[in-house]
């Protein structure tokens, strides 16, 4: 009976699914179209200096190789969402036959979508599922583009592109996004609680923390882990806001002057990382130095005399209430940095030597009104 509804299913499928007929993307171009959200300032050796967010309406991080997840976290999603995933051909037939039955017989079942077809939906914008659900040609074609991306990507290409192209929360699509918002480390950290409240956000990524709560014991049940903790976990991860993602920020204000929009995700500069460190500590020594003396903030620009080239930019110091001021740019009283200047041009016109005494006193001058 499951083979022969297998095989009607499939000739339904090959006959009136002609819309999914188009090319397959590969998984290099699938991986090269991922558009991260937040660019990358690199310094003259190619090290990350700084961060900088670029698309305010989704929170997508740097593609992370399957080779670099948690064991768990592979683990709890392909338990909770596709248990046959590394035996079916993209379409789990015996699961389907279930759901259709349990629809039926009015039950609730296990969906019948696998990570292949979810996949699918999510590199193809024509099968992407709208807010009313798929309709019945888009389901087939789902099937059909699930048998194609078997038919030429590894399994293992299979799940790592889709652990970075599904949303998971809000804003937040891809593992690397998500683990570094609610759980503050990188995917490769997460252990099996973190693990199991991920795939619990895939089923139901807008559900409360209580409900993620449930769903994620469930899958800490079916691997026989205790779900001590997971409840906590989980409300205090739903509740974190996302901060800048982990790594150095070193050159924030050169950085917004430096990238651009439209380039790749990394894009290298002129800076030197072990030169703008020495800057920024340097800076906040000399501040913490001129603390009581109504000197609040400072600059450093360190520049290459013979080619130009900028190799450390500090435009402000961190903590203070001016951060977002760019110090190196920013309009100021030129004050005494005005005396070299004028010294010098005196000099020039022999109207004072290097003997010469200068009276430094207090000096009020009256002007007209």
């Amino acid at each position: 009976m499951l083979a022969r509804a297998r095989r009607l299913a499939a000739a339904a499928v090959l006959a009136g699914a002609g819309m999914a007929a188009h090319a397959l993307p590969s998984f290099d171009e699938v991986k090269a179209a991922h558009a991260v959200s937040d660019l990358t300032l690199l310094d003259r050796q190619g090290v990350p200096l700084q961060t900088l967010r670029v698309d305010k309406g989704v929170r997508r991080l740097p593609w992370v190789p399957l080779a670099e997840l948690s064991p768990a976290l592979v683990q709890a999603v392909v338990l909770s969402e596709d248990r046959r995933f590394w035996q079916h051909a993209g379409v789990d037939w015996a699961a389907a036959a279930r759901s259709a039955w349990g629809r039926l017989i009015d039950t609730r079942t296990r969906g019948a979508s696998t990570l292949t077809m979810q996949l699918a939906g999510l590199i193809d914008d024509g099968l992407a599922r709208p807010t009313g659900g798929r309709s019945t040609w888009q389901k087939l074609g789902q099937v059909v583009v699930a048998s194609q991306l078997e038919a030429r990507w590894s399994k293992s290409q299979i799940l790592e592109a889709y652990l970075n192209e599904v949303p998971f929360r809000g804003e937040l699509v891809g593992i690397q996004a998500l683990s570094q918002t609610l759980f503050g480390k990188l995917p490769g950290g997460l252990d099996s609680n973190e693990a199991a409240i991920a795939a619990a956000l895939l089923r139901a990524p807008n559900a409360s923390a209580e409900q993620v709560a449930s769903r994620a014991c469930g899958v800490l049940q079916a691997q026989r882990l205790p779900c001590a903790g997971v409840a906590t976990l989980a409300a205090q991860s739903l509740q974190r806001r996302a901060g800048m993602p982990l790594g150095e920020q070193l050159a924030p204000h050169y950085a917004r002057l430096a990238l651009k929009s439209g380039g790749p995700a990394q894009q290298r500069s002129s800076l030197d990382a072990g030169l703008q460190r020495v800057a920024v500590q340097a800076l906040r020594q000399q501040l913490a130095e001129l603390q009581g003396r109504n000197v609040e903030d400072g600059a450093v620009l360190v520049l290459d005399n013979r080619s130009g080239e900028v190799l450390a930019w500090v435009g402000a110091q961190g903590d203070s209430a001016a951060a977002q001021v760019d110090g190196v740019l920013a309009r100021r009283q030129p004050g005494s940095t005005l005396k070299p200047f004028a010294y010098a041009l005196a000099i020039e016109q022999r109207r004072l030597t290097a003997a010469s005494l200068l009276d430094d006193s207090p000096t009020e001058l009256p002007t007209a009104a």
